[in-house]
C-alpha cells in the first residue's frame, strides 16, 4: 500500500470516543503527522459525551481542539421533521434514522474545519457501507475542495485483532467487552437505533431478543392500550396531549411512549447504495408513532391530487436521503413541493398504542376536507346527486368499452 500524502496539516475527525474512532485518531497522528481536531455530536444517542472529551485529551488532543455540540433540537427540527413531512420510507419500510443524521454531522464538521483552518475531514465509516457515501457527498456539496480521509479504505488494520494490537501498542484504553468480536454493531440517535452484522447476518434467523434496546417485547407490553393526541401545525407535530413541546422533547416523549408499548421494531433486508443487500434491525418507536399520526392528519387536510402526488414522489425523496443526497438540488426542489403541501396540514390526531401497534382512531382539523353531508348514507343529503355518477362512469368506461369491442371483433378474425 502506498503511504498516504503528508500534505494534511489539520483534520477534523467525527469522533465518538469509542474504540474505532480512538484508533483512527491515533492513526491520523502517526500516519499523517497532522494536528487532529475532534467533533462529537449529541444527536440523542443516549450516551454521556464528556468521556469522549477526556479520552481525546488522553490521546493528546488540545482542549481547544475538542468540540462537543448538543444538536438534538437542530437535528429534529431541521432534518427529522422535514423528512417526516414527506412520510419518507426507503423501500417502503425504513424510516431513515441513520441516513438523516449524516448530513448534519457532515455540516458541522465542515463548519468546524472552516473555523479552525483545517484542510481535511475524516469519518470512521467502513468501505462496504452507505455512510461513507453519505458523509463524503455532504462534505463535497458544502466544501468542494475539502480533502477527505477515510481510514477504512486506506489502512491495513483489517481485523479486530489488528485493531486491538494497534490500540495496545499506542496505549489506547480498551473496554473489556471490546476485546473480541461484538455480536452486532449499533448506531443510535434520537430517532432510532440500528443494529447489524454478526448475529444478524443470516436473514433466515430471527433477531435475538438481546439485540433490542429501545422497545419492550410487544408480547410483554401493557395489556391496556394507551391513548394519546398529537397536534400538528403545517405538517409538524407541536404538542402531545395538549402540552406544547420543542421538537427534541416531543420526539423524546414519543420514544418513551413507543418503548413502553413495544412500537417501532423492523427487521429489514435492504439494498445498500454501494450494491449489496444488508440485513438490519431497526427500532424507531417515536418515529413510527409520528409517521402514522402525520398520515392521519394528512388524510383529512390534503386534496386527493396533492396526496397522491406526494405518495408518488416519496420513494424518490427517500432514496435521495438514503443515498446521501440531502444537500443535492433535487432533494431541495422536492422539499419545497412537500413543504408547500403542508400549508393546511394542521389539526389533532388521536392514536391508540397497543402491543406494537400505533393506530389512528381520530382526526380533526379546522382545514378538514372531510364533508359528512357528502358521504352520509342517511336520507335527506342534498349535496350529492347520485344520478351524476352515471355520466361520470360512462365517460371513464369509454376507452374500456372501445378496447373490449376491438377484442371481440378481432377474436372472430
Amino acid at each position: 500500500m502506498s503511504k498516504p500524502s503528508k500534505e494534511i496539516k489539520k483534520v477534523v475527525l467525527a469522533y465518538s470516543g469509542g474504540l474505532d474512532t480512538s484508533i483512527i485518531l491515533k492513526w491520523l497522528q502517526t500516519t499523517y503527522g497532522c494536528e487532529v481536531v475532534t467533533f462529537t455530536a449529541d444527536l440523542g444517542q443516549g450516551e454521556e459525551l464528556e468521556p469522549a472529551r477526556a479520552k481525546a485529551e488522553l490521546l493528546g488532543i488540545k482542549p481547544e481542539n475538542i468540540f462537543i455540540e448538543d444538536l438534538r433540537e437542530e437535528f429534529v427540527r431541521d432534518y427529522v421533521f422535514p423528512m417526516f413531512r414527506a412520510n419518507a420510507q426507503y423501500e417502503g419500510l425504513y424510516l431513515l434514522g441513520t441516513s438523516i443524521a449524516r448530513p448534519l454531522i457532515s455540516k458541522k464538521q465542515i463548519e468546524i474545519a472552516r473555523q479552525v483552518g483545517a484542510d481535511a475531514v475524516c469519518h470512521g465509516a467502513t468501505g462496504k457501507g452507505n455512510d461513507q457515501v453519505r458523509f463524503e457527498l455532504s462534505y463535497y456539496a458544502l466544501e468542494p475542495d475539502i480533502k477527505v480521509i477515510a481510514p477504512w479504505r486506506e489502512w491495513d488494520l483489517t481485523s479486530r485483532t489488528a485493531l486491538i494490537e494497534f490500540a495496545e501498542k499506542h496505549q489506547i484504553p480498551i473496554a473489556k467487552d471490546k476485546r473480541g468480536d461484538s455480536p452486532f454493531s449499533t448506531d443510535a440517535n434520537l430517532l432510532h437505533t440500528s443494529s447489524e452484522g454478526k448475529v444478524l447476518e443470516d436473514p433466515a434467523q430471527e433477531t435475538p431478543d438481546y439485540v433490542y434496546s429501545r422497545t419492550v417485547d410487544p408480547e410483554n407490553a401493557p395489556d391496556k392500550p394507551t391513548y394519546i393526541t398529537i397536534d400538528f401545525e403545517k405538517g409538524d407535530p407541536v404538542a402531545i396531549d395538549g402540552e406544547a413541546l420543542s421538537p427534541a422533547r416531543l420526539l423524546t416523549k414519543l420514544n418513551d411512549l413507543g418503548r413502553e408499548n413495544g412500537i417501532g421494531r423492523l427487521d429489514l433486508v435492504e439494498n445498500r447504495f454501494v450494491g449489496m443487500k444488508s440485513r438490519g434491525m431497526y427500532e424507531t418507536p417515536g418515529g413510527t408513532i409520528l409517521y402514522f399520526a402525520h398520515r392521519g392528519i394528512e388524510s383529512i387536510t390534503l386534496d386527493r391530487g396533492a396526496a397522491h402526488l406526494k405518495d408518488e414522489l416519496m420513494p424518490k425523496y427517500a432514496e435521495l436521503i438514503y443515498n446521501g443526497f440531502w444537500f443535492a438540488p433535487e432533494r431541495e426542489l422536492l422539499q419545497g413541493l412537500i413543504d408547500k403541501s403542508q400549508d393546511k396540514v394542521t389539526g389533532r390526531v388521536r392514536l391508540k398504542l397497543y402491543k406494537g401497534n400505533a393506530t389512528v382512531v381520530g382526526r380533526e382539523s379546522p382545514y378538514s376536507l372531510y364533508d359528512q353531508e357528502l358521504v352520509t348514507f342517511e336520507e335527506g343529503a342534498v349535496a350529492y346527486d347520485h344520478r351524476d355518477a352515471a355520466g361520470f362512469i360512462k365517460l371513464n368506461a369509454l376507452r374500456l368499452r372501445t378496447l373490449a369491442k376491438r377484442e371481440r371483433k378481432t377474436a372472430k378474425i
